[in-house]
């Protein structure tokens, strides 16, 4: 049986390359959905090749471009943050693929859950800031969500056929960036060119810096404390520069198991939209020879300070860990059009988990106010 898709964000890196996936695999999946926040072009050239049932360009400025470009076919076409929940909700749509970047995506999951809809979820940010209250929806509604993450998807693989055995730890890999191994002396100069060159993954910008950051990382920890029901103190990052291991497991026991390839986003995302089939791929396999140096080593959280405020943030908990991703958007925004440095990401993201008022238990609508709070103070 075919699944119909709704992927959120298939202008993107992690659109793109589901839709690399769904094309190999026409047999199995259809694309049901398509939507996209400015790239009104693109969207309207998948859309033209697709046939997707409709589409959605969030920014409404764009609707009239995206309208004309498909006009004459049957292509429904919406626009604006509301038509993003409205049509993950469609009945053709057997699974939603959100792979918004940042707090955007929070929204659509929710109405995508609520909805009954098995979630395949690469938007890190709608754990990060409200885990708890998506967890509890997923959980009401026996809606599984499929981690699309290569490191928790790492896990999620590790765990197939342990159901009921205790974890010990969980253990992220991190490339360590382009900046590995470096000094806060040696980041004081860094340039936006510089922090966009990651020496093995090929992802979006916002992505790129925040893996440079180790923020990514960070987040990362934030989301498999709810994707997989551990405490902070269980969940550990260690820098494997070769990212051949994505991520471990270790158990009671004391073994380990790992789960290992070259570094490619399609694996995961085509896991995630599968599972719990393996379908045979034509992407290159890792040799023995490139597993013959493969080294780790601890993150160095002083000259790192984003890893560091994550962990923080998740402990404290509450609204902490909604404040640390807005701040962290603004910062890595502004970097990106040279208004700060690239050290002040960690200081802006520091600031504004110091100065935002904390809230120990906060509804859906409160942490929209505290993400929106962290915007208006310190976007520029």
């Amino acid at each position: 049986m075919q699944k119909g898709i709704a992927i959120l964000g298939s202008t993107g890196s992690i659109g793109r390359q589901a839709l690399d996936v769904i094309a190999l695999h026409p047999d199995r999946f259809r694309v049901e959905v398509l939507t996209a926040q400015r790239n009104a072009g693109l969207l309207v050239e998948q859309a033209l090749v697709l046939q997707p049932n409709a589409v959605v360009i969030a920014d409404e400025r764009l609707y009239p471009v995206v309208q004309e470009g498909l006009a004459g076919t049957h292509v429904k076409v919406y626009t604006g943050q509301k038509a993003l929940q409205d049509v993950v909700t469609m009945d053709g749509v057997d699974m939603v693929l959100t792979a918004l970047v940042g707090f955007a995506g929070l929204y659509p999951t929710l109405a995508a859950i609520r909805a009954r809809k098995p979630i395949a979820l690469a938007n890190k940010e709608t754990l990060v800031v409200a885990g708890a209250i998506v967890t509890q929806e997923a959980l009401a509604h026996r809606v599984p969500i499929y981690p699309v993450d290569s490191e928790h998807s790492a896990i999620f693989q590790c765990l197939a056929g342990e159901a009921g055995n205790p974890i010990e730890k969980l253990i992220l890999t991190a490339s360590g960036g382009p900046f590995r191994g470096k000094t806060r002396a040696d980041l004081a100069q860094v340039t936006r060119e510089q922090a966009l060159k990651h020496p093995n993954w090929a992802m979006g910008a916002k992505i790129t810096i925040d893996s440079s950051t180790l923020m990514n990382k960070g987040l990362e920890v934030i989301e498999a404390r709810w994707l997989f029901d551990v405490a902070p103190e269980q969940i550990e990052v260690v820098v494997h520069p070769q990212s051949i291991i994505h991520s471990m497991v270790q158990f009671a026991d004391g073994s380990v198991k790992a789960q290992l390839g070259l570094p490619d986003m399609k694996l995961p995302i085509q896991y995630a939209l599968a599972y719990p089939d393996r379908l045979p791929t034509p992407w290159p396999r890792a040799g023995w020879q490139q597993m013959a140096d493969l080294t780790f080593q601890a993150p160095d959280l002083e000259t790192f300070r984003c890893l560091h405020l994550a962990y923080e943030a998740l402990k404290a908990g509450g609204n902490a860990p909604c404040v640390l991703n807005a701040a962290n958007e603004v910062a890595v925004d502004l970097f990106l059009k040279d208004q700060i440095s690239y050290l002040g990401i960690a200081d802006l993201v520091e600031e504004a988990l110091a100065q935002t008022p904390f809230a120990p238990n906060p509804t859906l609508e409160e942490l929209g106010a505290a993400d929106a709070e962290v915007r208006q103070r310190f976007g520029r």
